[in-house]
């Protein structure tokens, strides 16, 4: 018989043997099976600043997992070698939820990152890794673009500590055209988080000629000041050809600062620009009193100076999570 998943907002109907759209999903017998469950594709240390996340234990390494399939189908997308295979075609390796907490613990990781495809697809691996991960008192991420639905998510930010979430567009048309989705659900997932009180970072990726316009910056950095608050850091990232969307020029630097300027005058506190090398932007400054905190070079940090959550000159209170 058919069977409806829940997970995501596509709520796809899969008949016997046939796969919903994130091709992770299997109908086998009247029942959903995650096939890549504990078969990811990837995995890596990273700098916790590649997620990218600011705020989150700065200069910590995470131990990042990704299993093949997503629940979008970005033009964009740098990982569509995984992102868009099926999970047959994609080699993998053998490690369940025990594996990954062993091998994060053996590399010394604070934190374990769901990310490269994403966990709204790979949820069941996702949620029983992070169980454990909890009971060693280490820290859960994920680097999502939030195609999730309200229920499951909540059950998943109990055991989640930060989250990266990837607001592609503030217009649904271009949701629909660009990522085979649709707007609502990610604006509804990133007030979630914020109620649920995980630690939230945003990226947008500046694509030219799509949502590079004054108009549209201001109208998401409005929303996101008004609907999340002024502090939850903002990654403007530069677009680079990539898949799909090759046909496009690499995003100017002229354009990311205009977009990080509007962002600031809009009354958002962190804002970044990424994938730009020696930018001074990917540095964190005080919104009080303007002093350099933490110092950055790429991934790395070069100085951190944060206290107790806090400015050291001024005494402000820094948004984010500090060991």
């Amino acid at each position: 018989m058919k069977i409806q998943c829940d997970l995501c907002p596509k709520r796809c109907i899969i008949s016997p043997g046939e796969s919903g759209d994130c091709r992770i999903r299997v109908n086998i017998d009247g029942r959903l099976h995650a096939v890549t469950y504990g078969y990811p594709c990837a995995l890596h240390v990273d700098p916790i600043e590649k997620k990218p996340l600011f705020h989150f234990l700065p200069g910590t390494k995470a131990f990042s997992i990704a299993t093949a399939g997503c629940n979008l189908h970005c033009r964009n997308c740098q990982n569509w070698e995984i992102s868009q295979s099926a999970p047959v075609d994609v080699p993998a390796y053998k490690a369940p939820p025990s594996k990954i907490v062993e091998s994060a613990l053996k590399h010394n990781c604070e934190t374990v990152a769901y990310t490269y495809t994403d966990p709204s697809a790979f949820y069941e691996y996702t949620l029983d890794t992070s169980k454990l991960i909890k009971k060693e008192n280490r820290k859960n991420i994920i680097v999502s673009a939030g195609y999730f639905n309200p229920v499951p998510l909540r059950r998943l930010c109990r055991y989640i500590d930060g989250a990266n979430i990837d607001l592609k567009f503030i217009h649904d048309k271009y949701y629909r055209e660009i990522c085979g989705g649709t707007l609502k659900p990610v604006l509804d997932v990133l007030q979630i988080l914020v109620e649920e009180g995980v630690h939230l970072e945003v990226t947008n990726l500046v694509i030219p000629t799509l949502n590079d316009n004054s108009r549209d910056i201001k109208k998401l950095c409005s929303w996101i000041f008004n609907n999340l608050g002024k502090n939850i850091p903002l990654h403007f990232s530069r677009f680079y050809p990539q898949y799909k969307m090759k046909n496009l020029p690499p995003t100017s630097i002229s354009i990311l600062k205009r977009a990080l300027n509007i962002a600031k005058d809009a009354g958002l506190e962190y804002v970044y620009i990424g994938n730009v090398i020696g930018e001074k932007w990917e540095s964190t400054f005080c919104p009080n009193c303007g002093r350099l905190l933490i110092e950055r070079e790429g991934y790395y940090i070069k100085k951190n100076v944060v206290k107790y959550g806090c400015c050291p000159y001024c005494g402000y209170s820094i948004y984010g999570v500090w060991s």
